[in-house]
């Protein structure tokens, strides 16, 4: 068989492949076999019935469109192995097909056109000695404190006060009646889950509507005031958001937080440390390694930034389809555990859009995998056993009891070792410079295409979606 190759933009090879006139003839003589022994014609028996009878029957055209589409795929498909073309995807046919029917004659040869996907080529025109600034993400032992008295006031006891006015801090026992102003001018409604006996709130900055809190202050027990709030634009309830409101609230209670000692006991409780000092320097270790992730994962986005500048590669399409496939399932996951419904998002109408706008990210996350691939395969950056044995163990621990192929498993912790390798191989022969955090622009940091900020998107399209209904 005649194969002529054709390199094409976007990764593809075209082919012209020429059917020799005997496997023209096999075919369709296989076509009308398989035709007898599956159709059925009243007065005959299957594979009985005679050949111009069923030729007469099915339509000469219809005989030879079977034919034609099985000498395409099959005539591709030995192309491909006689040629050893790595072939990703599926084929696209170049010539048409109503011409090539037209043209086919059982027992002559047939020539047409098709093109495939194949692996891109990667060029890198500069990879050594990048220079970049990068954001350092300093340890701050504010974050420590806060971190503890946030606990205390979870473990914190309460304890009736009678001799004092509520203040910041306390927690109230309260009756409640809330009522809304729908229209200006008119007087307030009440409104579902707007009241309540015996309710709980904490006299705290940043709880309940805003203005709430503050407005009990100085309340006396047995004391009821009328409180004048305003919703948030962007409160919960669509029917509520904006809105002014009266709340006719009764303080029946006030407590006081007794905060507890930050000793061995707390230590005990709320930890499996036995002591305070041990407890403390867990969580100062916890917070020193989270700034220096968080500072390498900045060195490495402005890596891979300035290396992308610095990519020649024509990618294939079925390649970006696959990526896009990706990305839209990991956001779904994401959706999901925000509690979204993703059939909400994911219907028929949504879906393009979504697609085009993953778009970009799928490309650049090519683009950084097929980069990083091609410096590990020039530097020899091969993972050992025991980093590929890790990589498993964490990647196992994030998939819980989910069912995992292990070849797949072991295929692509090895890649991300790779990957890993290549990354820390950058930093080291680049010039990066540190800047305080925050004081890059926020185009220069690689935030507008986080996870955060695509699924916050996709929320967005649903809550469109749900408006229009």
């Amino acid at each position: 068989m005649k194969v002529t190759q054709e390199k094409l933009p976007d990764s593809q090879i075209g082919l012209e492949i020429e059917i020799p006139s005997d496997l023209s003839k096999q075919t369709y003589e296989r076509t009308l076999q398989n035709f007898t022994r599956s159709v059925n014609i009243p007065g005959f028996r299957k594979g009985k019935v005679p050949r111009h009878i069923l030729i007469q029957r099915l339509g000469q055209e219809r005989v030879k469109a079977a034919a034609l589409e099985e000498i395409v795929q099959q005539g591709l498909q030995k192309a491909i192995e006689q040629e050893s073309i790595e072939a990703i995807g599926n084929y696209q046919l170049r010539s048409n097909f109503e011409e090539l029917l037209t043209q086919y004659q059982p027992g002559q040869p047939l020539t047409f056109s098709a093109k495939v996907d194949v692996p891109p080529q990667i060029s890198l025109l500069k990879y050594e000695g990048l220079s970049v600034k990068a954001e350092e993400v300093l340890y701050d032992p504010q974050k420590v404190e806060e971190f503890f008295e946030q606990r205390r006031a979870e473990h914190a006891t309460l304890i009736p006060v009678e001799d004092r006015p509520l203040q910041m801090g306390d927690v109230a026992v309260v009756d409640l009646e809330g009522k809304v102003v729908n229209e200006e001018g008119q007087d307030p409604e009440p409104f579902p889950g707007g009241s309540a006996e015996d309710f709980q709130v904490e006299l705290s900055e940043g709880k309940f509507i805003p203005g709430f809190v503050e407005q009990m202050v100085g309340m006396q027990a047995e004391e009821t005031r009328e409180l004048s709030v305003k919703f948030p634009e962007d409160y919960g309830s669509p029917e509520l958001a904006g809105k002014p409101a009266i709340f006719t609230v009764t303080v029946k209670e006030i407590k006081e937080k007794e905060l507890p000692e930050l000793d061995d006991d707390f230590a005990q409780e709320v930890s499996e440390f036995e002591t305070m000092a041990e407890l403390r320097e867990s969580i100062e270790n916890r917070y020193k390694s989270d700034a220096e992730r968080k500072t390498k994962q900045n060195i490495h986005s402005a890596l891979l930034k300035a290396l992308l500048e610095n990519v020649e590669v024509e990618l294939p399409e079925t390649l970006i389809r696959q990526e896009v496939d990706t990305i839209l399932t990991q956001r779904a996951m994401q959706l999901g555990q925000y509690g979204i419904d993703v059939n909400q998002l994911y219907t028929e109408e949504n879906i393009p859009q979504m697609r085009e706008r993953a778009r970009p990210e799928a490309v650049a996350r090519i683009q950084q995998e097929l980069a990083l691939e091609e410096i590990a395969k020039l530097q020899s950056l091969e993972p050992e056993e025991a980093e590929i044995e890790q990589k498993m163990a964490e990647i196992l621990e994030q998939l819980g009891d989910r069912e995992v192929d292990p070849h797949r498993l072991r295929s692509f912790a090895t890649a991300d070792v790779k990957k890993e390798k290549a990354l820390d191989w950058l930093q080291e022969n680049a010039q990066v410079e540190m800047v305080p955090e925050g004081t890059l622009a926020p185009k220069e940091e690689e935030s507008a295409d986080s996870d955060e900020e695509a699924v916050a998107a996709e929320v967005e399209v649903v809550e469109d979606a749900t408006e229009e209904e």
